[in-house]
């Protein structure tokens, strides 16, 4: 079971050869990714909280969220060549070992400068924790029906997780406080990796070098973008500062590009995009996450600002956004056997841009049955029918040895969309926050009109970037092929 392997073969059970207890790797792997998971909807609830114990301004607020998306985007590839050469159970390991480290000097943070790293740091942890466990359950459920089985119940992680996380986000914070919802990640890190080698095979994948240069590259890339972009927020668009970091982060893509293209084993072989079909999918899922981590992140922001609801309120309010994620996927699953899933997918975010354009005009006064509870029904549904015919998208058409490259190009996207997204609708919304605080001189009444101006401009940029997914669907995008088969890979 401890034996070092590279591809099993396939079997009539559908699992490895050696592998005595499957269910107990696959309830390992899916503890792991969940955690991932959760850390990614729990820390929305929180911000407000966070914002006010550390001092955080509003301005910087983001990076709570961009720099746990712009180091796993940036390093997932990475993460995934480097547990193919020095073993997936090795990189689980490390990075659950990362993970856990990172979310205990966050929960005892006591300024914005530890918990920006220590969220770099998880993103980082995260980076190698995803594409390990995902390639050892492959490696271990090899086909049939107990592959897809598995794969069912990782691709049900999502939004089990999504719904969890806000949930548990508001309890906590709530209760012990913002600070459990790192240090709950600690024990549960803390047993994987001591438990891994009694669990999991080792395995590798093909020996391939790894481009370490690109990965590094690529992300320096967002993250002096993303540091530009912030920084229009306080300096605005003429200051040196910012000038100089988004010059810079062109530059650093720029030379990732060339990186790519001269290097005998590339992070990014930029031949995968050029077929149309994987262009426009990845295009449009970028779009698609920047408008979801930008729902996220500022409707967290407006239900407990505005509205005044408390953290386990606002986490309550998600249930249902992150229930209907869910029934969207699952219609979504069905439909696309049936009918063209581009048709799916416009439909899904045409649901998805008209909420944002609702959120966008909601006002201070709006009740939860009867404004927040069908906005967040539409924004739910429109999610979950578009996540998957992208995800089908981005896989068709790609020959069989080049599928985990697709898979970690469309999981690249969704995370650089989703810290992107952030940034640049925090840029906008938070440009005029001293000039509307100035303004309204103290008076309560002014106070909540001007916060709920700052969160409508940041609903109005993810209703943008809704359309432009829109857009690129009904332009750019081919024609998605029907799929048969389980879509939860």
């Amino acid at each position: 079971m401890t034996a070092s392997s590279t591809v099993p073969p396939v079997t009539r059970s559908g699992i490895a050869p050696g592998i005595a207890h499957p269910g107990l790797i696959l309830a390992f792997l899916s503890i792991a990714q969940f955690m991932v998971f959760l850390d990614v909807s729990i820390v929305n609830v929180a911000l407000p909280s966070i914002e006010h114990d550390l001092r955080i301004s509003e301005a910087n607020l983001p990076y709570v969220v961009t720099l746990y998306g712009a180091i796993l985007g940036g390093f997932l590839l990475l993460g995934s060549r480097l547990a193919d050469a020095l073993g997936r159970r090795r990189m689980l390991q490390i990075g659950l070992a990362v993970f856990g480290l990172a979310s205990l000097a966050a929960g005892v943070a006591q300024d914005q400068s530890i918990l920006f790293t220590a969220r770099a740091a998880q993103g980082l942890g995260s980076a190698f924790i995803a594409p390990a466990a995902l390639s050892t359950l492959t490696t271990t459920f090899t086909g049939g029906s107990a592959r897809a089985k598995a794969l069912g119940v990782w691709g049900a992680l999502t939004g089990i997780a999504s719904v969890a996380g806000v949930t548990l986000g508001g309890v906590l914070s709530d209760g012990p406080g913002w600070r459990w919802i790192f240090f709950i990640n600690v024990p549960v890190a803390l047993g994987a990796v001591l438990l891994a080698p009694r669990v999991l095979p080792e395995t590798r994948g093909p020996r391939r070098r790894f481009d370490a240069l690109g990965a590094g590259l690529l992300t320096a890339s967002l993250l002096s973008l993303l540091f530009g972009l912030n920084e229009t927020i306080e300096q605005g668009w003429t200051s040196t500062v910012v000038i100089g970091f988004l010059a810079l982060g062109v530059l650093l893509l720029t030379l990732f590009i060339a990186v790519e293209r001269r290097t005998a084993a590339p992070l990014v072989p930029l031949d995968v995009f050029r077929p149309r079909l994987t262009r426009s999918a990845n295009l449009a899922t970028l779009f698609l996450l920047g408008t979801v981590v930008t729902v996220f992140f500022f409707a967290s922001l407006f239900l407990q600002q505005v509205l005044g609801y408390t953290p386990l309120q606002t986490g309550l309010a998600y249930v249902p956004l992150a229930v209907l994620v869910a029934v969207g996927a699952g219609v979504a699953s069905n439909l696309v056997s049936r009918v063209p899933g581009k048709i799916v997918l416009v439909t899904g975010l045409v649901l998805l841009t008209t909420a944002l354009v609702l959120l966008a005009l909601a006002p201070a006064s709006i009740g939860f049955l009867t404004g927040v509870l069908p906005i967040f029904a539409l924004a739910g549904l429109g999610m979950g029918l578009s996540f998957v015919p992208l995800q089908i998208a981005a896989q068709a058409g790609v020959p069989e040895q080049r599928a985990g490259l697709a898979a970690g190009l469309i999981n690249t996207s969704q995370e650089v969309g989703g810290a992107l997204g952030v940034a640049v609708s925090a840029t906008w919304a938070f440009r005029r926050v001293d000039a509307l605080t100035e303004a309204a001189h103290g008076d309560p009444a002014l106070i909540e009109a001007a916060r709920t101006a700052v969160f409508h401009d940041g609903f109005t940029v993810g209703a943008v970037f809704a359309g432009l997914a829109l857009i690129t669907a009904l332009i750019l995008l081919p024609a998605i092929p029907r799929h048969e088969g389980p879509i939860a890979a």
